[in-house]
């Protein structure tokens, strides 16, 4: 996506799965009436279709129902990978990439390396996601201004859940003098195809040039060195 394309888009802006189990038991008295006898007897060496078979509806539903949709134990404990309704009855793994709108923000004004913004990540309760391998997208102000790369080449992904944060650094001027300008709002996206960027307050900034860490799970590797 070019520069241009990313200011216009920055500033514009489970599984289910069912099992049925049905068993019926069945028990008779000792027949008293021959013919009521020869009926039972009649009943049971036909494998009981004078009634539904629950026997062999149990045994059906035995095999599981991910073995009946096709799923092949991708999904993990807390449902990353899991599989979803594909809604023409089979299942198809999924490992979601997080959204802006799937976790919760977080900013803080640092003083290492000049000084720098400690963005923060967690998936919101309930979700599981992946910030992919690539820099998030942060810009600044009514123009788009956007962070270029703070690191050579970009990190790995990193799956948030539970308690697991992630960390990006954020260097709002890198250049030397007095030019810029004071903002007082970042607008962060997971990437340039994330449809719901986020705007976090931040202390008053002055930015040019600035410059953005990739996703880190520990705060000292998301310090932006300019």
């Amino acid at each position: 996506m070019s520069g241009n394309r990313r200011k216009a888009f920055l500033v514009s802006a489970a599984l289910v799965g069912g099992a049925m189990l049905m068993t019926a038991c069945q028990d008779t008295d000792a027949a008293t009436d021959t013919g009521a006898a020869n009926g039972s007897s009649s009943a049971a060496s036909t494998g009981g279709t004078a009634t539904p078979s629950s026997g062999s509806e149990a045994s059906g539903s035995g095999q599981g129902t991910d073995e009946g949709t096709g799923t092949t134990g991708t999904g993990t404990e807390d449902g990353a990978g899991s599989g979803v309704d594909t809604g023409n009855g089979e299942r198809t793994a999924v490992e979601q990439t997080c959204g802006a709108n799937d976790i919760s923000w977080s900013t803080k004004s640092e003083t290492q390396a000049g000084g720098y913004i400690l963005i923060t990540a967690k998936a919101k309760p309930g979700i599981t996601c992946y910030l992919p391998a690539a820099l998030p997208v942060v810009a600044f102000g009514s123009d788009g201004t956007e962070a270029g790369p703070a690191e050579q080449s970009v990190g790995e992904q990193v799956k948030l859940s539970g308690s697991t944060t992630a960390y990006a650094g954020v260097n709002p001027k890198t250049t030397n003098g007095d030019g810029g300008k004071e903002l007082d709002s970042i607008i962060v996206a997971v990437g340039d195809a994330d449809p719901n960027p986020v705007s976090l307050p931040v202390d008053t900034i002055t930015v040019e040039d600035p410059i953005v860490t990739n996703w880190h799970t520990s705060p000292a590797d998301a310090v932006p060195f300019a």
